[in-house]
C-alpha cells in the first residue's frame, strides 16, 4: 500500500519494534519517579522557552493557562523518547545474547514484573502517607 505512494521500498522489523516498545514500557514503569521528574523539567523548560517568544506581558498572561497545558502535554510526550531509546538497546542486547525469539518474551516478563513493582511502590507510598 505504501509502495503505491512512495517510489522506494523500505522494510520495518516489526519484531524489533514490538520488543523495543515492550522494554520501553517496562523501563517507564520501573523508573516512574524519573519519568515524572523528566516531565516536570521539560515542562519548566518549555514554559521558559516560550516566554521569550512574547513581547507583550498582557498577551503572555492572557494565554498562559492554555500554553502551560499544551507544554505539559508536549513534555509528557517527549519524556517517552529516552525510554524508547534505552528500551531499544535492551531489546538489542537480549537479541544478541539470547536470540530474537527471546526478545519479545523477555520484554513481556519485564513489563509484568515492572508493573507489579510499580503497583507495590505506589501502595507502599500510600501506606506511608496514612
Amino acid at each position: 500500500m505504501l509502495t503505491d505512494f512512495l517510489p522506494f521500498s523500505f522494510e520495518l522489523n516489526t519484531v524489533a519494534i514490538a520488543g523495543a516498545s515492550l522494554w520501553s514500557l517496562a523501563l517507564y514503569l520501573a523508573f516512574s519517579p524519573i519519568s515524572e521528574w523528566l516531565m516536570v523539567q521539560l515542562t519548566r523548560w518549555f514554559n521558559f522557552a516560550e516566554r521569550s517568544l512574547y513581547t507583550s506581558k498582557a498577551e503572555f498572561e492572557r494565554t498562559r493557562v492554555a500554553r502551560e497545558s499544551q507544554n505539559s502535554f508536549y513534555a509528557s510526550i517527549f519524556s517517552i523518547f529516552p525510554f524508547l531509546i534505552i528500551g531499544a538497546l535492551c531489546n538489542w542486547g537480549v537479541e544478541i545474547s539470547l536470540g530474537s525469539s527471546w526478545a519479545i518474551s523477555m520484554g513481556m516478563l519485564a513489563c509484568i514484573g515492572c508493573g507489579v513493582y510499580e503497583l507495590g511502590r505506589r501502595d507502599g507510598s500510600n501506606d506511608d502517607a496514612d
